[in-house]
């Protein structure tokens, strides 16, 4: 199973309703789902580098990051900056049932998508009983 966690993100979401308002700005949102044997997250990363896109897996701890410089040139005077820039971080917690040693990622149209497999040890297996009359299968 694959868990999220942001210790922020419900206290943001109530602040908003309550007030209308966010109180920061989203770097990297995110969709995840399972589709047969895998987890799918697309992480949202439009105008970013792929070069500059850094995941690391620690104690089924998933670690994305992830920077997006400022597209003009350094003296540039700035008369608008709305679109956010700087070095972006998430974290996913990955469950045990997951095989964190094959992740793939790839990255598209602004894009990162990973796919993590369920771990052969998760998956369900048929389990051979012996015994009476003859061997019975039984699902696992």
């Amino acid at each position: 199973m694959l868990m999220r966690t942001d210790p922020f993100r419900d206290f943001d979401r109530l602040t908003q309703q309550l007030f209308g308002t966010a109180t920061r700005p989203v770097g990297m949102p995110m969709d995840a789902y399972r589709s047969g044997d895998e987890f799918v997250v697309h992480f949202d990363l439009p105008g970013v580098d792929p070069e500059s896109i850094d995941l690391d897996v620690e104690r089924n701890v998933l670690t994305v990051q992830a920077e997006r410089a400022w597209p003009g040139p350094e003296n540039a005077e700035r008369l608008m900056a709305e679109r956010p820039t700087g070095r972006f971080s998430r974290q996913l917690f990955l469950g045990d049932t997951l095989d964190a040693e094959r992740i793939d990622a790839s990255y598209d149209a602004g894009v990162l998508t990973l796919r993590i497999p369920v771990a052969e040890q998760a998956k369900p297996r048929k389990i051979q009983i012996s015994g009476g009359g003859g061997r019975k299968e039984i699902a696992g």
